[in-house]
């Protein structure tokens, strides 16, 4: 019997793996030298453009910024507004899950589409919607 094989997905799949690479790269720029975790994040914006950020801390700890936030204000400061998928990756820990502070700048920025979060476990891509993270995110 035939199998049917959806190119969409596929491509999809294509473009969330080039997304963690992204991420994984960014992750080797992080300046943690307190928490040594590092870690990198990619967004995907509705332009189609990628933009990648790593976890910076500082001494003032309230200071530190969190990879995914790096990278969204990034895209935002270069003129984007619509965030469409976010891969996050730590080499110290599967599935690196964002923060409560993260969840809601990605909510903030979320489009018509609901925002994916992509993360990685035992080099498998884990995706999720924002509303598995975030169920009741607000706006003022």
């Amino acid at each position: 019997m035939p199998v049917t094989i959806n190119r969409d997905k596929i491509t999809d799949m294509k473009k969330y793996e080039k997304l963690m690479q992204k991420a994984k790269e960014a992750s080797e720029m992080s300046y943690s030298p307190f928490s040594k975790f590092a870690v990198g994040a990619a967004v995907l914006m509705g332009s189609g453009k990628i933009y990648t950020g790593c976890n910076v801390e500082n001494s003032s700890f309230g200071m530190t910024i969190c990879a995914e936030r790096c990278a969204i204000f990034k895209a935002i400061s270069e003129g984007e507004k619509e965030l469409l998928a976010v891969a996050i990756y730590s080499p110290n820990q599967d599935d690196c899950f964002p923060c409560g502070a993260c969840r809601q700048v990605m909510y903030e920025f979320q489009g018509e589409k609901e925002v994916l979060v992509i993360t990685e476990k035992d080099s498998n891509l884990n995706i999720k919607q924002l509303s598995d993270f975030l169920p009741y995110g607000f706006r003022i």
